[in-house]
């Protein structure tokens, strides 16, 4: 199948050719022409499979196929996302995509000035990307007017429901005519996710591309047995030996990533980290230099990672292993995409044979392991629980329970967890 076949329009066609595609994915052969039938659409694709395009291309059609409604152009279409880098990176396919068409867009998230995206909005946009909370921020400005939106999308539903937005999710669905075309793309059909799309897709078409909670085919998955003080060594000692030039490398917290990146730096690698308290023209900053080549390494957080779209990213590298099973697949996502092989490397401690366990389960897969000389972990290590994650006890071996009430919050304030990551 070729993207003529799927009844786009000579501008769309002309534009991603321009790209340099001729064949589209499975997900965009299934999705293109269920969108283009204006019907909602529940979507499970695994992160690389091209959904971006699954979803962009058939609604900028629908899209220039109608006039807006009045003289001001209104938000007609919203693509909600869960993190800055996510928004950027639909932000700029849209734009690719509709360069022959005269159609306007722009993308608002949080972490730089408001003003410039009150400047956008107030010109008129027919396509707007968003996070949710600055999308709120804009709807209690009045400076947004989401009246007239006809198309919504939901991308990467399952992380924003994690980042805590499902209550920023509600407050917008009610901003939104009920009568207009839904679209909600998740990796995972969590239960979750299920109530969502029952609450606001009318007789959805379900499509599913790959098989539920499974890594790319195209990616190797290797895990080496190293104690966690030896984890930096190792790391520096595979980037070196094997003289990788491009990886992304997850770490579990913030600081953690910070302090990574340091160390590397003095190992003569070039480093950088990414996460949320980095400002955004630093991550962005980061980025660019990681797609050039001038920084070896780039150092993330799991949210921080969502939205980074790097053609063909030869290594990803958990320095540390996720605490939710599904966020591993999501990290070695970032690998082996649009067709190109990829490597995942996990380096894993004693503290966590417990969540390798729950990954190995979840994929349905024995990580093949790997030892190398000089790195060996000490049998004599015992485990300890894992900081920073939701696998804590105290000492007692009992849950903490917490007996004081939660402050109340007002209507209009977001939860801390969402506003830090996206606002």
């Amino acid at each position: 199948m070729t993207f003529d076949n799927l009844g786009l329009s000579t501008e769309l066609l002309r534009a991603v050719s321009d790209q340099g595609y001729s064949e589209p994915t499975p997900i965009q052969a299934k999705a293109i022409p269920i969108v283009l039938k204006g019907g909602d659409m529940l979507a499970a694709a695994q992160t690389g499979t091209g959904k971006t395009a699954g979803f962009t291309l058939p609604m900028l059609q629908l899209l220039n196929g109608q006039k807006p409604k009045g003289g001001r152009r209104p938000v007609r279409a919203l693509i909600l996302t869960p993190t800055r880098e996510l928004a950027a990176q639909i932000s700029e396919n849209i734009t690719c995509y509709g360069k022959y068409l005269p159609l306007r867009s722009t993308v608002v998230f949080g972490g730089v000035k408001i003003n410039p995206q009150i400047a956008a909005l107030r010109k008129g946009v027919d396509i707007l990307v968003a996070t949710p909370g600055r999308l709120l921020d804009h709807v209690s400005q009045k400076t947004l007017d989401l009246s007239q939106v006809e198309i919504l999308v939901l991308d990467e539903a399952d992380q924003m429901l994690n980042m805590g937005f499902i209550r920023d999710i509600r407050k917008i669905l009610a901003l939104l005519p009920k009568k207009r075309q839904n679209l909600l793309f998740s990796a995972t059909f969590s239960e979750d996710i299920k109530k969502l799309a029952n609450s606001m897709l009318n007789a959805p078409d379900l499509v599913e591309v790959a098989r539920r909670n499974t890594a790319s085919e195209l990616v190797s998955q290797v895990v080496h047995h190293v104690d966690k003080s030896k984890k930096r060594a190792l790391l520096s000692f595979l980037i070196g030996s094997n003289n990788w030039q491009q990886v992304l490398v997850f770490t579990r917290t913030k600081h953690g990533a910070n302090r990574l990146a340091q160390q590397l730096g003095k190992d003569g690698i070039n480093s950088a980290a990414i996460h949320g308290n980095k400002s955004q023209g630093a991550r962005t900053r980061a980025l660019a230099e990681f797609k050039q080549g001038s920084v070896r390494v780039l150092v993330a957080t799991d949210i921080a990672a969502r939205g980074l779209d790097i053609d063909q990213l030869p290594h990803v590298v958990n320095f540390e292993l996720p605490n939710v099973a599904e966020d591993y697949v999501h990290r070695i996502g970032r690998t082996g995409r649009a067709g190109t092989a990829g490597e995942a490397v996990s380096l894993v401690c004693v503290d966590e044979l417990k969540l390798l366990k729950d990954i190995e389960r979840l994929v349905k897969l024995k990580v093949p392991k790997i030892e190398i000389k000089g790195f060996a972990p000490d049998p004599s290590i015992a485990a300890e629980p894992i900081k920073n994650g939701r696998h804590n006890k105290p000492s007692n071996g009992k849950p903490k329970m917490n007996h004081k009430r939660a402050p109340k919050r007002r209507s209009n304030q977001r939860p801390k967890s969402a506003s830090r990551s996206s606002s």
